[in-house]
């Protein structure tokens, strides 16, 4: 399958996501979420998932279970909105880059004070 091809699917395939994700899912366990990135192998059998969840830690258990209940229907749903041979088989990853960044993002801004607290003190 030609790269170009697989790109604009894994693309297509994040937008439409998000959308059913956004506003056809029902389930009250289901909070924030936000599909950072979808991997389809080549041969366009297989799709990754990545999503960030955002809340507490017992939230964000809730909502995995949530979107892992939820992934017969994600699929469907893929499979009717984008015409494919076969319907790739999905799977979610949690990605863990947002909390990441908010982190180092934290502490930029705590030595960013002790240096100004440093600068006053002088």
């Amino acid at each position: 399958m030609s790269q170009l091809r697989v790109e604009k699917l894994q693309e297509l395939m994040k937008q439409e996501i998000s959308q059913i994700i956004l506003r056809e899912l029902k389930d009250p366990r289901i909070g924030f979420v936000t599909v950072t990135d979808v991997e389809v192998t080549g041969d366009l059998r297989e799709a990754k998932i990545y999503v960030s969840i955002m809340g507490g830690e017992k939230q964000v258990e809730e909502c995995w279970r949530g979107l892992q209940s939820s992934l017969g229907y994600i699929r469907r749903e893929i499979g009717r909105r984008i015409r494919l041979r076969f319907t790739p088989e999905l799977s979610f990853a949690l990605d863990k880059s947002l909390d990441y960044s908010a982190h180092i993002q934290e502490l930029l801004l705590k030595v960013q004070k002790e240096e100004e607290q440093k600068e006053e003190e002088k």
